[in-house]
């Protein structure tokens, strides 16, 4: 996606929410946890477009990535309190149930940055095409190791081993991009490329990302490519590295576009970093249950995708050729967090 796609942003984006809301309609976010600056951000944007439509807003938020039970019960209180609107970032598919019992309710529901795998527990999906943030920063790590990355040594932080979407969408997008074969798209690890040293649980956090990391280092502790889910992981792994007397040795990639990940690329600790855009989703999102709430209105996906794309953009200040990339100066206008 080019760079104009994406310039709603800040304060243009809540400009979006267009008209009002009635007195008393209802919208909620749920997200995995509200210690992540992503979700940190889903939620103040989400809030300030609610209060602009004149909605009442409640936020819930599970402990971790995939702890699904408070979303449940989130889920739960948002149909009891008679919401028009449910904006949730899945910890997995668990939640699904509790989603089709809202949406039977006549509660709209859209997922953010991760869609569920049954079609049939929200109305449409707002997010980063997360393959093709995985697929950017792929290319780009190929391109920048050149000859290199056909004999390249490849550790891959995952959220975890349950298969979540968009945990699946951003490892498989990074393998392709970088040239290795996936031969199925659905799940992580089908790959069998000798380069793929091993995929490591890193639970999207630094304390994860260290532990995720320094076990591979122990595999093989001449990994020169590091694939993380998201920044946060991405600053365990390099913990490790530096720990372990390396950190030189690895180019590492990640997800997410945070001001403390461009901070990151910036100072080279990353190299890369696909960057998301998750005030756009939460005001978006918020616009969507306004309409909904006013006339049944219901929001549709981005044209040849099955769901609305928010855009990404690959941020990095050693472009690669044939890679579009804007640089952290750009990437720190765009940021949050």
């Amino acid at each position: 996606m080019k760079f104009k796609a994406v310039a709603l942003i800040g304060a243009a984006a809540l400009a979006l929410v267009a008209g009002s809301a009635t007195a008393g309609d209802l919208a909620c976010l749920i997200t995995k946890n509200n210690t992540n600056p992503f979700f940190v951000k889903m939620k103040e944007g989400a809030e300030a477009a609610a209060t602009a439509a004149g909605l009442d807003f409640q936020a819930y938020a599970g402990e971790k990535d995939g702890d699904a039970a408070p979303q449940i019960t989130a889920i739960e209180n948002c149909v009891t309190a008679g919401a028009k609107g449910i904006l949730i970032t899945p910890s997995n598919d668990s939640v699904g149930p509790a989603l089709k019992d809202a949406r039977a309710a006549g509660i709209l529901v859209i997922a953010l940055d991760t869609p569920l795998a049954d079609t049939e527990a929200q109305d449409i999906t707002f997010a980063t095409d997360n393959f093709e943030a995985g697929l950017l920063i792929g290319k780009w790590a190929a391109a920048t190791m050149g000859e290199g990355a056909a004999t390249a040594k490849i550790a891959m932080l995952d959220i975890n081993k349950d298969n979540i979407s968009v945990d699946v969408a951003r490892d498989t997008g990074f393998l392709v991009g970088f040239g290795i074969e996936v031969p199925d798209l659905k799940v992580m690890g089908s790959e069998t490329d000798a380069r793929v040293i091993g995929h490591e649980t890193s639970d999207a956090n630094p304390e994860g990302g260290l532990r995720a990391m320094e076990t591979l280092l122990a595999k093989d502790p001449d990994i020169n490519v590091v694939y993380t889910i998201n920044e946060p992981a991405a600053e365990g792994a390099f913990q490790a590295l530096k720990n372990a007397g390396k950190e030189g040795q690895a180019i590492i990639v990640s997800v997410d576009g945070g001001c403390p990940g461009v901070a990151s690329v910036k100072s080279g600790v990353i190299g890369a970093t696909s960057q998301q855009y998750p005030l756009l989703m939460a005001s978006k999102g918020i616009e969507a249950i306004v309409a909904f709430a006013k006339d049944g209105t219901k929001p549709t996906v981005t044209e040849g995708l099955s769901f609305f794309n928010t855009g990404v953009n690959l941020v990095t200040d050693k472009p690669a050729e044939g890679v579009p990339s804007i640089d952290t100066t750009k990437g720190t206008e765009l940021c949050w967090g």
